[in-house]
C-alpha cells in the first residue's frame, strides 16, 4: 500500500483543516489506518485511528472532541477533520496502515504497528 497525504496548511487558531490520506498500489484492498504527527525536535506521536470497516475509533486524549477520523473505502481514502485548532497543533502530520493482522475491531495507537506511511503534510497554526 502506498499513501498519499494532504491537506495541510497555514491557519489560525480556533480554525479547521481536514487532512486526507489516498491510499494507492496493486495490493490495496481492506486496512486498518491511523493519523500520527510529529512536532520539530520531538517524537512522532499518535493521533487517531480507525478499523477497516471505519466502525471504531480512538483519539489520543489532546485531540479528543476536536478531531474526526473518517474513510471511504470505496475511494480508497482516509481523512482527518481536524477543528478548533491550537497553535500546539503545529506539526507534520503522517497517515499510517497497516494491511495485515488485523480483526474487525483491531485500532492501533503505536507507530509501529503499521507498515505503510505517507509523506507528511504540514500544519501550522498561528495565535
Amino acid at each position: 500500500v502506498q499513501l498519499q497525504a494532504s491537506g495541510g496548511g497555514l491557519v489560525q487558531a480556533g480554525g479547521s483543516l481536514r487532512l486526507s490520506c489516498a491510499a494507492s498500489g496493486p495490493t490495496v484492498s481492506d486496512y486498518a489506518a491511523g493519523w500520527f504527527r510529529q512536532a520539530p525536535g520531538k517524537e512522532r506521536m499518535f493521533v487517531a485511528a480507525i478499523t477497516w470497516n471505519g466502525y471504531l475509533k480512538t483519539y489520543d486524549d489532546s485531540v479528543k472532541g476536536r478531531f474526526a477520523i473518517s474513510r471511504d473505502k470505496d475511494k480508497n481514502m482516509v481523512y482527518l477533520q481536524m477543528s478548533v485548532l491550537q497553535p500546539e497543533d503545529t506539526a507534520v502530520y503522517y497517515c499510517a496502515a497497516r494491511s495485515h493482522g488485523f480483526t474487525w475491531s483491531s485500532l492501533f495507537r503505536r507507530a509501529d504497528e503499521y507498515d505503510a506511511w505517507g509523506q507528511g503534510t504540514q500544519v501550522t497554526v498561528s495565535s
